[in-house]
């Protein structure tokens, strides 16, 4: 199932801009990449390496496999771009590619600045080992700064990989982590990204766009819409676009 929606909800923690990319300040000697391996347990894979032949929802720097188990949502945030939601049941996860340099990680750095946004924030933080290496289990405010309304438990994943970098949040009871994790886990592992050729700083976000097909239906439903309404004077520019629902 694949939908598509814009969200002005609480998001992931910005990432800042970040410079050591080797198109972007060739001078500058990034820091050796950590010897251990990048991706516990074999996945997220890159477009050029031998991966899983699954069939995936083509997201443009993501390709997300297809299953009937969970829904796939293409969130089009105002503030922080697009992200991929993974929904099984009352379990969320949410997903975002960056670049990243050719040498250097960048978890070690952004999981330290996510911790001091949680703070900031009013919430609390602890990082333990967890499935994907290191990771970061939060208890952030239910509302943006109003840690007195309550908490909600998160848990932040990062996953350094060949010139890019992914980032996935969990929510509900996924977020503790054990079996309630274990299928937003396997889609993680068995994501492809998509990095391609072209210059990108460093923690840039990398395009996500709708598949082919529903684009197209996107497209034509657009159009058959704009010929009815051609004579219409009281179109709204502001109101909530439509959705589409993939289900295989």
């Amino acid at each position: 199932m694949f939908r598509r929606r814009r969200s002005a909800d609480a998001e992931p923690p910005e990432v800042d801009e970040y410079s050591d990319d080797e198109s972007f300040g060739e001078e500058q000697e990034a820091p050796a990449r950590p010897s251990g391996p990048l991706r516990a347990g074999g996945g997220p894979w890159d477009a050029e390496e031998a991966h899983p032949d699954l069939d995936r929802v083509d997201l443009g720097s993501l390709l997300v496999p297809r299953s009937e188990d969970y829904e796939i949502q293409l969130i089009m945030a105002e503030q922080q771009g697009a992200w991929v939601l993974i929904k099984d049941g009352e379990n969320e996860m949410l997903v975002q590619a960056f670049a990243a340099a050719r040498r250097g990680a960048l978890w070690d750095d952004i999981r330290g600045e996510i911790a001091a946004d949680v703070t900031g924030a009013g919430g609390q933080s602890e990082e333990v080992p967890g499935s994907f290496g290191a990771e970061l289990i939060a208890d952030v405010p239910t509302e943006p700064n109003r840690p007195e309304l309550g908490l909600r438990r998160v848990r932040f994943v990062g996953i350094d990989g060949p010139r890019w970098f992914v980032r996935a949040m969990f929510q509900g009871p996924a977020a503790a982590g054990g079996g309630e994790a274990v299928l937003l886990e396997a889609v993680l592992r068995d994501m492809v990204v998509v990095r391609g050729e072209h210059p990108v700083p460093p923690r840039d976000i990398l395009e996500l766009r709708l598949p082919p097909e529903v684009r197209q239906a996107l497209e034509a439903q657009m159009e058959q819409e704009g010929e009815a309404n051609r004579f219409r004077t009281d179109l709204n520019p502001f109101d909530r676009g439509p959705e589409f629902t993939e289900t295989r």
